[in-house]
């Protein structure tokens, strides 16, 4: 490796630490905010890059449509020089960009990686010497080397390539998945351990220099690809231990068993247990997609991931299991699904949350219309629905006043700010798909 190379990358750590260094975010959502703030508090000048101008507008007038943030937080950040832009000439005042935009699966629940291609495309033109890229998007092994790479040195004006270990001038690249939890508010972000792959040593001393800057902790691994499996290990080992819970839930229900009360018995042992919990399907960002890309590319080295094609078959049933429990429940009231009224409690993907992300609530009011339920929802945190990429619902939140007009209330997202002994007393029918009227002592509760 050359001198010159050598002494870029030590200036690149030296603006690192004395954090004159221009550090831009593509991605101003739930991953891509929150990062830009713990830069910006650990003193960091950052520009959030967005496709999207109302989040680009409601971020330069300091205000926060994540729920979980507030409007401080952005405030403070714009006293620190943090701006939002649309504009990718930008990226060229970077020194680092990270890229954090969504890897949703397609109709055909393969990867869809336009996301990534598309901000490759838009940042190539403007790359210059010396800067470091990282990838932060949950995606399959390979995706920085075989996806991300190439977009960038074809379509990059100078003909730049990436520093590897051979002797070149270019940009750095790496990648660093993200562990964002949102609703978790336990674990101080900075208390996270961040991994990081570089794609040659270079690149991993400098992404390490950059997140020891605001991550108390480093995991340098030997590769993006070590890193990609890192992230896709993490949320698959929850994935297939949540489908064991919603599959042994159905069992225990047959036999007049509480899973509640099992788990909680069974995590008082103190050494090879963690606790799961059953719900109505999988919701957010990873948990549901990675294991479908993962066997994805397996498929490539002709191995077919059976175990965890499973669990995300048994998840992906869970949200018609309840429907199946809830048209039971009905029918035990002598009330056929058709034309009866539904009220669906929650539509996060998890509770306390504005994060709408693959969550079954949206499936499971598709398929009681499909049954002829007349169905509405209430949710704190979304007043209307509209239409999203696997949506289409056009429903405003019902009131909670007159809980009794509906035949069955279907607990899905158990929110902090229900009262449950509430709706217990005031509703005809609940079905509980989260445990939530736990202790609630009534006949009309179906906990499923």
């Amino acid at each position: 490796m050359t001198d010159l190379l050598v002494r870029e990358a030590q200036q690149t750590n030296e603006r690192i630490k004395s954090r004159s260094a221009r550090v831009g975010i593509i991605g101003m959502g739930y991953v891509g905010l929150p990062l830009a703030l713990l830069f910006s508090e650990q003193g960091f000048r950052v520009t959030g890059f967005d496709v999207d101008p109302k989040k680009v507008e409601k971020l330069n007038e300091g205000a926060s449509y994540i729920v979980r943030i507030p409007a401080t937080e952005i405030q403070d950040a714009r006293k620190k020089g943090f701006h939002a832009t649309a504009d990718y000439a930008e990226i060229g005042e970077m020194d680092v960009v990270a890229i954090c935009v969504p890897t949703p699966l397609s109709e055909f629940h393969e990867p869809d990686l336009s996301y990534i291609r598309e901000t490759a495309r838009a940042i190539a033109p403007n790359l210059r010497i010396g800067q470091l890229i990282v990838l932060e998007s949950t995606t399959y092994p390979g995706t920085t080397e075989e996806v991300l790479i190439p977009i960038l040195e074809k379509e990059n004006r100078s003909g730049l390539r990436v520093v590897r270990d051979k002797d070149a001038r270019g940009f750095y690249v790496a990648f660093s998945p993200e562990r964002e939890d949102p609703g978790n508010d336990s674990i101080a972000r900075r208390d996270i351990p961040k991994v990081i792959g570089g794609v040659g040593p270079m690149a991993l001393e400098i992404a390490s220099a950059l997140y020891s800057s605001i991550f108390n902790r480093t995991v340098p691994v030997s590769s993006p690809a070590a890193a990609e499996m890192t992230k896709l290990l993490e949320n698959i080992y929850r994935c297939v231990n949540i489908a064991l819970v919603n599959e042994l839930k159905q069992l225990c229900q047959r036999m007049g068993i509480d899973i509640f009360e099992v788990i909680d018995a069974a995590k008082t042992k103190p050494f090879g247990f963690q606790a799961f919990y059953p719900g109505p399907g999988l919701g957010g960002h990873c948990i549901p997609i990675d294991p479908f890309y993962l066997s994805w590319k397996a498929k490539q080295f002709d191995f077919h991931t059976k175990f965890i094609e499973l669990a995300g078959e048994v998840n992906l049933g869970m949200p018609y299991y309840v429907v199946e429990q809830t048209a039971a429940a009905l029918n035990d009231q002598s009330k056929a699904v058709k034309d009866s009224k539904v009220l669906l409690l929650g539509l996060a993907y998890k509770k306390d949350v504005d994060d709408l992300r693959e969550s079954p609530s949206l499936t499971i009011i598709e398929l009681l219309r499909q049954r002829g339920a007349i169905v509405s929802y209430n949710d704190p945190f979304f007043p209307y629905v509209g239409r999203g990429r696997h949506y289409d619902l056009d429903m405003y939140c019902a009131s909670m006043d007159e809980l009794d007009q509906y035949d069955c209330v279907l607990i899905v997202t158990d929110h902090s700010d229900y009262d449950y002994a509430r709706i217990v007393r005031e509703s005809k029918l609940v079905v509980d798909t989260r445990n939530a009227t736990k202790g609630i002592p009534a006949r009309n509760i179906l906990r499923c």
